[in-house]
């Protein structure tokens, strides 16, 4: 049975480029970066060469990133870093939507003290900027917001929010982890003080990521015991992981035409069909301001997880929303934060594209998916 991946919020699949330039790291150019002989500084090299492909797709400059152990690693980085930094200040803003990187570190510091605003969102997902305007008070430390949710792929207007920070003198970190490789980010332009992603968001191995820090804004390390990374950011390198990320942030700067060219039709393609051919089912989020890649569907009165494990048994992967809450009965709270009814947000299934994903495994899907919807509603019936 051939495969079908539409699961790419989740994690996507490393290029082949990358394996291969990952590779002689693991058999040849194993040396720890640290050490002074050859080998390590062969090793050295390339982390540095990496650096540069990265800062070359985030317009930002090397000495401005650091590399960590992956988005979830980076986002507490940059939050716990910034937070430490910004004392008497306990007091951050973050959104109802955000992945559960940041969604549970907020509700841990809000245990140890610290004060969270969170700033809601509307029906389609959109952000409420007066009431983040009204939050950016001389308390605040941070403001921490994602750029695309992973669930809808709503993206929020990172430059105005950037923009009310800066006015308020509140450094802004960014989760852009769903945003890199599928839309155009510059962060010197954006005007934003660090950024979060993960490489294997992008086609590159998982178990590495990296953290923008504008140059000049204060944060204290969260992970100490070496020099590395400038003192920002302690233990040896994933030599093999960085080069990949490197690979992969490289590539994605030149596919980066092909997400809006070709992946946005297949992806509109997918759920005008959708919605054409199967009653009952409903978009979630905005369509006119969103990742190219992404679409949330309801099929209403029914459970997504009995929807997945049928498109499973056909070779079809797709999500309930974020792959950290798979296995939870209860909407998410992406969509719980949107006001969908629970009857609608119950049954909703992400799918998401990459610049990987066929016009045929679109085809393919299709001819699956109503026969499915159409075997559940007749055990299930609506009521």
């Amino acid at each position: 049975m051939t495969e079908i991946y539409l699961d790419n919020n989740a994690t996507t699949k490393p290029a082949p480029e990358v394996v291969a330039a990952m590779l002689p790291i693991l058999h040849e150019f194993y040396g720890n970066p640290s050490s002074v002989h050859r080998m390590g500084q062969r090793a050295r090299q390339m982390i540095e060469e990496s650096r540069g492909q990265i800062a070359e797709l985030l317009g930002c400059g090397e000495a401005e990133l650091l590399f960590t152990g992956g988005g979830t690693e980076s986002i507490n980085t940059a939050v716990r870093g910034i937070l430490a930094a910004r004392l008497p200040r306990r007091k951050i803003v973050t959104t109802s939507v955000e992945h559960s990187a940041t969604r549970e570190l907020c509700q841990q510091l809000a245990k140890e003290g610290v004060e969270i605003a969170e700033i809601g969102v509307s029906h389609d997902g959109s952000l409420d900027l007066d009431q983040l305007r009204s939050a950016l008070t001389d308390d605040v430390a941070l403001a921490t917001i994602m750029w695309a949710n992973n669930e809808t792929g709503v993206i929020f207007p990172i430059p105005e929010i950037a923009r009310l920070c800066q006015e308020n003198r509140i450094p802004l970190h960014v989760d852009g982890t769903q945003a890199i490789g599928k839309i155009p980010v510059n962060v010197r332009e954006t005007g934003i003080d660090a950024m979060s992603l993960a490489a294997h968001k992008f086609h590159g191995p998982k178990g590495v990521g990296s953290l923008f820090v504008r140059r000049g804004l204060r944060m204290r390390p969260l992970l100490i015991g070496g020099p590395q990374e400038r003192g920002r950011r302690g233990g040896t390198e994933n030599v093999p992981g960085i080069v990949g990320m490197g690979k992969a942030a490289e590539l994605a700067k030149f596919h980066l035409p092909e997400m809006t060219t070709r992946v946005a039709p297949l992806r509109d393609r997918l759920e005008h069909t959708i919605l054409q051919t199967i009653p009952q089912t409903s978009v979630n989020g905005r369509t006119d301001l969103r990742l190219p890649n992404t679409t949330n569907i309801a099929f209403a009165q029914l459970e997504a997880e009995a929807i997945l494990l049928l498109l499973s048994e056909q070779g079809i992967c797709a999500s309930a929303g974020a792959a950290c809450s798979s296995g939870s009965l209860e909407p998410s709270h992406v969509l719980r934060a949107m006001h969908i009814d629970d009857a609608i947000a119950h049954g909703a299934i992400r799918f998401s594209l990459s610049r990987y994903t066929t016009a045929e495994e679109i085809d393919h899907a299709l001819a699956i998916l109503p026969a499915i919807i159409s075997r559940l509603r007749a055990v299930l019936p609506v009521g």
